[in-house]
């Protein structure tokens, strides 16, 4: 299983999208500086959304679609009771 995940920085509600074959593992190595070079240089990521899928090739294409113009626009609207709150 392959999952397309949403981390969010507590500090400055910055927002990383990654995909992996082993989300708990992924999340950890982020949390624990050992991630991309974007979520290394910051503490306290959480996860905020994910979605799985059986073939990487379908994770890796809805990874691109969610870091376009488009799929942060798709992400606003489905988080949208979640980023109220975080106001």
């Amino acid at each position: 299983m392959y999952h397309v995940y949403l981390l969010e920085n507590q500090d400055d509600k910055s927002w990383y999208i990654g995909y992996s074959a082993n989300l708990k593992q992924r999340i950890e190595r982020h949390q624990k500086g050992d991630g991309a070079r974007t979520t290394s240089r910051k503490e306290n990521w959480d996860l905020i959304y994910y979605e799985a899928y059986k073939n990487e090739q379908d994770a890796k294409g809805r990874e691109r679609f969610l870091k376009s113009g488009s799929g942060r626009k798709f992400l606003k609207k489905q988080l949208a009771h979640y980023l109220v709150s975080e106001l």
